[in-house]
């Protein structure tokens, strides 16, 4: 199949760092079709042989064994192009419409990684020079807007010139394998789905933490923080991928249905609730990995008086038949004490217990997404020979006082993916980027499920404008603020921190 991938934003971080690594590996995975073109756009002057060396220059920074060798890059350079682009001059699009006739393809991907607040520029300039063809798929990074209002904005300047099936929302957290495994685990196989409901589960943890700072990323970070950036797209899709109903079938708006419906069902949030169940917080200086770092009102680009948040917790539940009553907690972090996303799903104790098992212990599904991929079932099991008993109740009392069979000690199931299917897996960008090429909706989020979304975030970010809202401090490296075990304490429950 013949296409031509631009990439706005082609000489930026987003574009060195993850896009033209994943679409390298396809190569190297022989998934790329041969017949297609790479075209970065910025505003940089260059040749197309200056910016393949630049790109060449910036994948050898990228992890080992992803890093191409110069042989193997070099035909993948084959494929690279450039054109210099100012995203405001319409004779810029113009000559890229010329760039692109010289070689007619059977589809177009356009790909926006740049700042959301271009996007409707880009694409009113891309009608105006014709490229908006029942050929041409887009694809929107994220944040998608600062808030409801900008997200519906871009969306129906978006729509005015793109349908929705042309249109692709990225969020690299649903193309990891193990969120895929996640789909998999839960619809794939009968042993969960008759557990996997308030009746047998506690609570539910997602914690997405990251030792690394802002880097360079300040003035993003200033406009956008922890909420926006992690907590509005990637958290929520996780608790829609584990709360959903099992759709009808595999098709994109079968799962995508059955997400919106778990949005629109999370549980509003009062006056109350958002005192009471939401920390937010700031990274401090501290150690991480035993190396000194600064706060974050010292890096560059940020304001010493900035309230910007990079640490969020948070408590809610869906109001569903299912799920009533079960809390889900949301975390969030930078600078924090591991680089660890997680998602715990807590069972309920035995309701009438015959055995000793460690106090405030029960059964825990743990279900790793990064830098380990895989899950482990947590569960207990009689390790040595039985030396004595606790005293049996009478048989005139057989309700007696508590378990009377022996110590039973955690063990555990555990499943590492790299380990079974090797570690050359198909990464998170590299398989959105093939979807898009090829037309799968799937992994891509719905315009009405970002708008619910942002519906649902909107409340907090309100209340954040209100200068009583506190902002704590924690250092960098630790677990974030200790407010954030208090609330979940509160509702008789702990963080799951190894």
């Amino acid at each position: 199949m013949s296409f031509q991938l631009v990439l706005f934003g082609g000489t930026g971080d987003l574009a060195w760092r993850k896009i033209l690594p994943a679409l390298f590996q396809a190569y190297r995975h022989q998934t790329l079709p041969k017949d297609g073109r790479i075209i970065g756009v910025a505003r940089d002057k260059m040749s197309d042989a200056d910016f393949r060396s630049l790109i060449g220059e910036r994948l050898q920074n990228v992890e080992g064994e992803k890093r191409p060798q110069s042989a193997e890059f070099a035909e993948f350079a084959k494929q690279l192009f450039y054109q210099h682009c100012d995203l405001n001059e319409s004779s810029d699009y113009e000559a890229l419409r010329l760039k692109l006739s010289e070689h007619p393809a059977q589809l177009c991907v356009m790909y926006l990684a740049t700042a959301p607040h271009l996007f409707t520029t880009i694409c009113e300039h891309l009608a105006a020079s014709g490229l908006n063809t029942e050929s041409t798929r887009i694809v929107l990074e994220k944040p998608l807007g600062q808030n409801l209002k900008s997200n519906r904005e871009i969306n129906a300047t978006v729509r005015n010139f793109f349908s929705e099936r042309q249109i692709f929302r990225i969020d690299h957290y649903l193309g990891k394998p193990s969120v895929q495994n996640l789909f998999a685990l839960r619809f794939g196989n009968s042993l969960f789905e008759p557990l996997w409901r308030r009746d047998t589960i506690s609570s539910i943890q997602i914690t997405l933490s990251e030792q690394i700072g802002i880097g360079t990323r300040g003035p993003f970070y200033e406009q956008t923080g922890a909420l926006r950036d992690m907590i509005q797209n990637h958290a929520l899709q996780l608790l829609c991928a584990i709360a959903m109903e099992p759709p009808i079938n595999a098709h994109a708006d079968a799962i995508r249905d059955e997400k919106l419906k778990v949005l629109r069902s999370l549980k509003p949030w009062t006056p109350q609730s958002l005192r009471a169940d939401i920390v937010r917080g700031q990274y401090s200086a501290g150690l991480v990995a035993g190396a000194p770092v600064k706060a974050y009102s010292e890096e560059a680009g940020v304001a010493p008086n900035s309230k910007t948040e990079t640490f969020v917790a948070l408590k809610t539940e869906v109001n569903n038949w299912r799920w009533a009553g079960v809390p889900f907690y949301l975390r969030t972090g930078k600078r924090m004490a591991e680089q660890d996303a997680r998602i715990v799903i807590n069972f309920r104790p035995t309701p009438h217990p015959i055995f000793q098992t460690p106090t405030g212990s029960a059964n825990q599904l743990v279900i790793h997404l990064q830098p380990k991929d895989g899950m482990a079932l947590h569960l207990f099991a009689q390790g040595q020979a039985v030396t004595s008993f606790t005293t049996a109740p009478s048989s005139t009392n057989k309700t007696g006082p508590g378990p009377i069979g022996p110590l039973l000690s955690p063990v555990q199931l555990d499943l590492d993916f790299d380990k079974r299917f090797g570690t050359d897996r198909v990464g998170a960008y590299e398989r959105l980027l093939l979807d898009a090429i090829g037309g799968r909706l799937n992994l891509f989020v719905r315009s009405d499920e970002q708008e619910a979304a942002w519906s649902w975030v909107e409340p907090i970010l309100q209340d954040w404008e209100n200068e009583d809202s506190p902002l704590y401090a924690y250092p960098s490296g630790t677990w974030g603020p200790s407010q954030s075990k208090v609330m979940i304490a509160n509702s008789g429950h702990h963080w799951d921190e190894d």
